[in-house]
């Protein structure tokens, strides 16, 4: 065989593997939906105020015990950074979750591809495609095809085009990154750029890469102020990326600055705290349903990511991860009602 034809075969066995571990997207019929709840190892990382922080050995062993059966990752301390994790910390974390029986649906990375917009000299574009190259690697070890990432928060004094092209140059450098290793980088619509549903079907298209998909949520469209419908038209619009999503239910708390020469109080921005699942503002209902109408297949991770109504001892925790999957039966056992009449 001439080494170009060697060549060429090995590209196409490459892509075939890429295009098997793909994520599966919505299939459009309804009947497809499935409830997968997941864990997202962040609810137990001591980020927030009082949070209580378990190891990741902990944290399985805690997701396993709540009645989860798939788990998401940090991907950075204290939980799962590339940094700490050589190839026999990797085998053992591997057998690990088969120990346990957990399936290991995403490692969460943590992306800016804004930062350092005002430092043009660094190459911070790089510096982060390359930390998603690690992730990716790391993944595949694990046994996973799926990283969560950002895109960039806008910065002030800087055009805002300059922004979105070092978002979609970020984007496209750590997508082909993470190809090499069959790993999908799922985009958030957390951060400033791209954060309402037009925009980041625009910037998923032009980045234009198989493996750049989406992880779609509710609660920023909500907090966007988007009615009940507009959610909805969202998740619709997303169909042709969706693959992932995150869940976390939250309330606000109205806040007041005092004015002196007025001898009055100017309304501020609400401040944010989260809730059990169903006891908070975001329209999960409209969003779960639109996931049902898509035929969505994937999971559904839950997190408690900010300070948390009842604290954050371990106790607390592990009873607001249970009412998620409550919810989830719930609402589950409803829509499988509703489809029968």
């Amino acid at each position: 065989m001439k080494s170009s034809t060697c060549i060429a075969f090995i590209v196409v066995l490459i892509l075939g593997f890429q295009m098997l571990t793909a994520q599966q997207t919505p299939t459009g019929n309804p009947k497809d939906f499935k409830v997968k709840p997941c864990l997202h190892s962040v609810s137990y990382a001591g980020v927030w105020r009082g949070q209580a922080q378990l190891s990741v050995d902990e944290f399985l062993v805690k997701a396993k015990e709540l009645g989860f059966n798939s788990v998401m990752l940090v991907a950075k301390r204290p939980h799962l950074s590339p940094v700490d994790y050589d190839d026999a910390a990797r085998k053992r974390l591997k057998a690990r979750l088969q120990e346990l029986g957990l399936t290991l649906v995403a490692l969460a990375g943590y992306t800016d591809f804004t930062a350092g917009v005002d430092r043009p000299g660094i190459p911070h574009t790089e510096i982060q495609a390359t930390y998603l190259a690690e992730v990716a690697k790391l993944a595949r070890d694990l046994g996973t095809n799926m990283v969560r990432v950002f895109t960039g928060y806008e910065r002030p004094g800087v055009p805002y085009d300059r922004q979105y092209a070092m978002v979609v140059e970020g984007l496209r450098l750590a997508g082909k990154k993470a190809a090499d290793y069959g790993v999908t980088l799922v985009v958030q619509n957390h951060h400033d750029i791209a954060l309402h549903h037009d925009t980041m079907y625009w910037l998923l298209k032009e980045v234009n890469l198989p493996n750049v998909m989406a992880g779609w949520d509710a609660w920023s469209p909500t907090l966007e102020k988007l009615s009940s419908e507009e959610i909805r038209q969202s998740v619709l619009l997303m169909k042709p990326f969706i693959v992932h999503t995150i869940a976390a239910d939250y309330v606000r708390h109205p806040r007041f600055k005092y004015e002196n020469e007025l001898t009055n109080y100017v309304r501020q921005e609400d401040v944010l705290r989260a809730v059990p699942m169903g006891e908070g503002i975001i329209d999960y209902k409209t969003f779960f349903n639109a996931l049902r109408e898509i035929g969505y297949q994937g999971y559904i991770a839950y997190e408690m990511c900010e300070v948390l109504d009842g604290g954050g001892s371990i106790e607390n925790l592990d009873r607001t991860a249970k009412k998620f999957l409550d919810y989830l039966k719930q609402f589950e056992a409803t829509s499988m009602s509703s489809s029968l009449k």
